[in-house]
């Protein structure tokens, strides 16, 4: 698992770092890490290093300061550097001097001349240094005109400007890199909300901060950490043994959404799947191997439960979410009994206390369960996602372009998407198929969500191939996403 600090977490850190170091050699290890990715970038872009030219856009503090050393050891591979000060009084005096030292020309962002644009438009590569971790907001004016103009590929130091560090939030004009190089940890900006899309490609430099790094606020699960933790048969199992998934789902009026969730947690590797609802029929023509039933009491026994997707809103929905509720087994809890549940309370009385309950809520879903409990969705999603699965005692899955992963006791997982081909009609269908398939092997019900997401995303990426797919193609690259994990899996 990869760990993600708070901007909080990562300045105590640093602080205790820098206590040990001499002055100014934290900054230029971090800056000879954004010139070598520089270096880097240009190689890949235009074939050399030497004679490219690069702007840096330098604003205050130590942030502009990395730009500023980093423009230093690019002028000593004979790269042609132009520093934009955004506030030239306030621009970092051993930075500014070093790169004046090794030949970079230095020019106020305003009244300059040539124009700026001119500058801008001939660098190869624009280094964003304008504002650092404690900067709240969107970029402000000139700063904001600055990167309208540029049209040059951006390498970020540390984070995008103009996008929030700590959730993502990008509430006006800010950049978007192509590379962002971040130092001693990674930090929320990376992997949340627009941030994640803003960062472009993070590349994390060591500085040394691992050993006064607290518990990471956030975790993601790498390739190998899928692989490793999804259930496939050994020689020992049989259908029983590999977890047996309930799904009640679907309805006279959406019957594709069980025949998209049974799908799912037949491609998932469960031993067996029940189904249980009024699109039986459906889904026996769709999938032969589904023992299917028209009630959850006629159903049988089961490792895990799947309810909601297609179910409707009326009486009957209610009762077969109670039904499954105090059936006893992990339940994955999505669309329609996400809603059931909003507007009966009382359900949750039918909840056996040792059985988890994952739930899957999109925006509008989560809305409507959490306000009324007076927890807000607003920019941190994480803490949102923390409150309400703290509250309702389950794990909540918050989905959105990053998923968001959240158990009772605190812990919080992040699925950052490289895409957005999920963003489409029975998607979320196909979701809980894969979370209760893996709640049926008995897997920690928070890492069990967590793999069911990657694959998830994995499949969506596979089935597009850069063009728009339904979720039913999704559906069908689901074991070709399993064989990608388990292919990098560790011992």
């Amino acid at each position: 698992m990869r760990g993600v600090w708070t901007t909080e977490q990562v300045k105590a850190a640093e602080d205790q770092l820098l206590a040990r170091t001499p002055p100014g050699a934290l900054m230029r290890k971090a800056a000879f890490g954004v010139a070598v990715q520089a270096a880097a970038m240009l190689r890949s872009l235009t074939g050399a290093v030497a004679g490219r030219r690069v702007v840096l856009l330098v604003g205050a503090g130590n942030n502009g300061g990395d730009a500023l050393w980093a423009g230093y050891f690019l002028r000593r591979r004979a790269v042609a550097v132009t520093a934009l000060l955004l506030s030239p009084d306030k621009a970092h005096p051993e930075g500014l001097a070093a790169l004046r030292r090794a030949g970079g020309r230095v020019v106020p962002a305003e009244g300059a001349t040539p124009p700026v644009a001119s500058a801008l438009g001939g660098a190869d590569l624009v280094i964003d240094g304008i504002v650092g971790l404690s900067a709240r907001g969107p970029l402000r004016p000139p700063a904001a005109e600055l990167v309208e103009a540029v049209e040059a590929p951006v390498l970020a130091v540390d984070l995008p400007s103009g996008v929030d560090p700590n959730t993502g939030a990008a509430r006006g004009p800010a950049v978007h890199a192509d590379v962002t190089v971040t130092f001693g940890a990674r930090k929320p900006v990376h992997v949340l909300a627009e941030g994640a899309v803003r960062s472009g490609t993070v590349h994390l430099v060591d500085i040394g901060l691992g050993p006064w790094l607290d518990e990471p606020s956030l975790v993601v699960l790498e390739q190998s950490d899928v692989g490793r933790m999804w259930r496939v048969p050994g020689p020992g199992d049989d259908k029983y043994s590999q977890g047996v998934t309930g799904v009640a789902a679907g309805s006279a009026t959406y019957p594709g959404a069980a025949v998209l969730s049974c799908g799912a947690a037949v491609l998932a590797t469960s031993g067996m799947v029940r189904y249980a609802g009024w699109a039986a029929d459906g889904v026996r023509a769709r999938w032969p191997e589904v023992v299917a039933t028209g009630s959850v009491e006629d159903a049988g026994r089961v490792q895990a439960w799947i309810v909601g997707p297609g179910l409707g809103t009326g009486q009957a929905g209610r009762d077969v979410v109670a039904d499954v509720l105090s059936d006893g087994v992990p339940t994955c809890v999505d669309a329609d009994g996400i809603t059931l549940l909003a507007a009966d309370p009382s359900l949750w009385d039918r909840r056996e206390p040792d059985a988890a309950v994952v739930l899957t809520p999109h925006d509008r879903e989560f809305a409507r369960i959490a306000e009324p409990l007076g927890i807000e969705l607003g920019d941190d999603r994480p803490e949102a996602a923390r409150a309400l699965a703290r509250r309702l005692d389950s794990v909540v899955l918050l989905k959105g372009h990053t998923t968001v992963i959240a158990d009772p006791g605190g812990r919080v997982l992040v699925n950052p998407a490289s895409s957005a081909w999920l963003a489409t009609a029975g998607s979320g269908d196909v979701l809980s198929g894969l979370v209760g398939a893996m709640l049926a092997t008995g897997l920690d019900p928070w890492l069990a969500t967590g793999c069911a997401a990657w694959i998830h995303e994995r499949a969506g990426v596979l089935a597009a191939a850069d063009a728009p797919a339904p979720a039913s193609a999704i559906l069908h690259t689901i074991p070709d996403a399993i064989r990608s994990a388990r292919a990098t899996r560790n011992p």
